[in-house]
This record gives C-alpha cells, structure tokens and sequence, in this order.
C-alpha cells in the first residue's frame, strides 16, 4: 500500500468524493485508511453507569485506499505515486511534479 499515515489525500469516489483530509490511520492489511472529516458515521454508545446516559457520537470509519489519491505537495492536484530505489532506501515520488514524498 502506497499511502501512509499523515498523508494528505483527496477522496475521489463515494459519498464524500472531492473532500481532502490528512490520513488518520492506515490498516495495510485490509487496504483500507481512515481520513479526517471523510466517511463519518453516528454510533450509539451506552452508558457505562448503572443511572447514566448513553449518546451517540460521530466517528470516521475507514475506506477503502483504492478511493482515496495522494495531493500532490507542489501542485495541490491529485497524482499517483512512483517508488523509486536510491541506493538501500526506497523513495515515494509523487509522478506530476517528481517531487520526493516523506
């Protein structure tokens, strides 16, 4: 999986499709990443007193990495991403602009 946490992607499919946000978490094993303010989603959470009140809180649930596409740092425009090898290390590349991602 190309994407990393902290990356800043654009989601280009689904219900939020065109919403950019920076990613919260990635599950690589599943393909799926979590993106701030993207899929958010109401769960009913109980109380956990014996006279207290249960609620229901917003959370972001994960998508899939397939519907989500890397910012280009540079342009600002989605690109896709190349690896490239230098030396022992293995770099992303973003392919518009052929800047180096961290």
């Amino acid at each position: 999986m190309k994407i990393k946490k902290g990356d800043k992607v654009t989601v280009i499919a689904g219900k939020d499709k065109g919403k950019v946000g920076a990613v919260v978490r990635a599950f690589p094993n599943e393909d799926r990443v979590i993106v701030e303010h993207v899929h958010i989603v109401k769960k009913h959470e109980r109380s956990h007193r014996s006279k207290g009140k249960g609620q229901m809180i917003e959370r972001a649930m994960p998508i899939h990495v397939s519907n989500v596409m890397l910012v280009d740092p540079k342009s600002g425009k989605r690109t896709r991403i190349a690896i490239k090898k230098d030396g022992e290390k293995y770099i992303r590349i973003a392919k518009k602009s052929g800047t180096e991602l961290l």
